[in-house]
């Protein structure tokens, strides 16, 4: 006979209008044997609007301890209970507590379901006015500068549309380095406080969106950006080549498969990009400066 478990339920919440509750919310937290919440006190506020309330045991999963209660909500789950995960806002694992815990249900052939919610992620997408068929979700970027540059250079010739949230005191600086890496020109969108009462969303190029941040901004902030766009090998000269293979090498890629990807990304022979690289070495060892160019 096959052993009986539980489930685990990650239930998404309204990023802001609490209207916007899936229908099943509701039942799943008054019926679930364990409410396993980010923030106990905001899951008693969310109570509180839907007019319910909770019959099983409410708990804290947070980020902070995450990887102390994850095995204990995994016992209760292969003892057989039905286990509720929510977080403050949006849908449990993404760029929120839960990630753990489901993979660690999945390893034990517990069954995992979900309750869709809200997104910040689909929302701020479909309102950024930016091409919505392919797209990347990024999350949040390092706080340091120097890291936060080298994560937005690793995806510098991404096509696809990308989607980053940041908190509003960072949000300048990473306009500003974002306008630095993907150009100044690249159209970008921030989304700010998504479905509630001050609902924004400023479109324009990153310079500019960099500089009206500068002003202060506040609430929860979503930005989404244009791809890199398509250039076919005309387009791009020794100095673009030699930029693309820098980017690579520096996210960690060996020189040698850096120039081949450039090269097959640009439809050109690698022997044309490895002398493009050769070339700008062999200037910057030989003009002024030299030893602080690009490769």
């Amino acid at each position: 006979m096959s052993r009986v478990t539980g489930t685990l339920v990650l239930a998404g919440t309204p990023i802001g209008d609490i209207a916007d509750a899936p229908p099943r919310l509701a039942t799943e937290l008054q019926s679930a044997d364990i409410v396993a919440a980010e923030d106990t006190r905001r899951l008693r506020g969310l109570t509180r609007a839907l007019g319910i309330h909770t019959t099983g045991r409410v708990v804290s999963y947070f980020e902070g301890n995450e990887s102390a209660r994850t095995p204990e909500l995994v016992e209760a789950l292969v003892g057989g209970a039905r286990v509720l995960l929510v977080t403050d806002a949006g849908m449990p694992s993404v760029s929120d507590p839960g990630y753990r815990l489901v993979a660690a249900a999945v390893e034990q052939d517990i069954k995992v379901t979900a309750v869709p919610g809200p997104s910040a992620v689909l929302t701020a997408l479909a309102l950024s006015g930016l091409p919505v068929d392919r797209f990347c979700f990024e999350g949040f970027l390092p706080r340091k500068a120097g890291e936060r540059l080298g994560r937005l250079r690793e995806v510098a010739d991404e096509r696809r549309t990308l989607v980053y949230f940041e908190a509003p005191h960072r949000l300048d600086d990473t306009l500003a380095a974002m306008a630095e890496v993907f150009g100044a020109d690249r159209r970008a969108a921030v989304c700010r406080e998504l479905t509630k009462t001050y609902e924004e969303v400023k479109r324009g190029p990153l310079g500019e969106l960099a500089d009206w941040a500068k002003e202060g901004v506040r609430g929860e902030i979503t930005v989404v950006v244009e791809g890199a766009p398509e250039t076919g090998p005309a387009e791009l000269d020794a100095e673009e080549l030699v930029r693309r293979v820098r980017v690579r090498e520096e996210a960690g890629e060996r020189r040698k498969e850096a120039i081949a990807a450039v090269a097959a990304e640009a439809g050109l022979p690698k022997r044309e990009v490895f002398d493009a690289v050769v070339a700008a070495k062999n200037a910057d060892a030989s003009g002024p400066g030299k030893g602080k160019g690009l490769i």
